[in-house]
């Protein structure tokens, strides 16, 4: 499929919840999306199903393991053959499950590492020369425990923390053609282990949030979509959508 008038945008891990969210609203918005999945290729199959429905021929998929990292280059190759053009990407895939000190093996370490952090970065070099011949940008999803790390968590804590360092960097080295900017979600949507977060723990974020509720999904898309479409002057930054949480911790 190819459409050389419209904008192409490749978000990882975007076959459910916030990433369907974040290619819902692009797509919203006037852009094609390349849905990215490794296990969900179902849940994929049916977003983009529903997209192409609503604008024939302006949404596909793209699957693959990225913590195989040998495979990124192609992935990115295999996004841009979709519509002929890539003009933004979305790190939005993630792992995420604690590692309590003692408990740390390197399964744990590649892992969380390689979602949140590697692959990031070798699919936006790889992205680089598409997005710079498009003005395109970048945006990864990073997270507000960045500043104030989650007990327990120390490997992702450390993930998301590279991932705001790389948003940064990324920014100095691939401007001016390609901006790149981040997102840092609060509490936007309950994990899908219901045991993760017993309904105590969700009532005291609640409490410790200014505006005494969660975000939804859909308050993340709106900031990637701001970020990605309407903020042409706007590079190295990094939008906390948290309902006010962090400068209440």
């Amino acid at each position: 499929m190819k459409n050389d008038s419209q904008k192409s945008i490749l978000i990882t891990g975007a076959a459910k919840r916030v990433g369907a969210a974040i290619a819902r609203t692009l797509h919203g918005a006037g852009t094609n999306v390349i849905v990215h999945c490794n296990h969900s290729r179902a849940d994929a199959d049916a977003l983009v199903n529903e997209l192409n429905l609503a604008r024939p021929q302006s949404a596909a998929v793209v699957q693959g393991d990225l913590l195989a990292t040998n495979a990124l280059n192609g992935l990115v190759v295999q996004a841009h053959s979709c519509f002929g053009r890539l003009d933004g990407l979305v790190n939005n895939a993630s792992t995420f499950y604690s590692t309590p000190i003692g408990t740390v093996d390197e399964d744990h370490w590649n892992e969380l590492m390689g979602s949140n952090l590697k692959a990031p970065l070798w699919l936006s070099q790889a992205a680089a020369p598409y997005l710079r011949e498009q003005h395109g940008a970048i945006i990864n999803i990073v997270d507000i425990h960045v500043d104030r790390p989650l007990k327990d968590f120390v490997v992702y804590n450390a993930a998301k923390a590279g991932l705001a360092g790389l948003t940064r960097s990324l920014a100095l080295d691939l401007g001016p053609d390609i901006r790149v900017n981040g997102v840092s979600p609060g509490a936007i949507m309950w994990p899908e282990d219901a045991a993760a977060y017993p309904a105590a723990e969700r009532e005291r974020i609640i409490q410790q949030t200014p505006l005494k509720r969660i975000g939804s999904a859909e308050d993340i898309a709106g900031a990637v979509k701001y970020l990605m479409l309407d903020a042409p002057y706007v590079t190295g930054q990094i939008l906390a959508v948290d309902g006010g949480r962090e400068i209440a911790l």
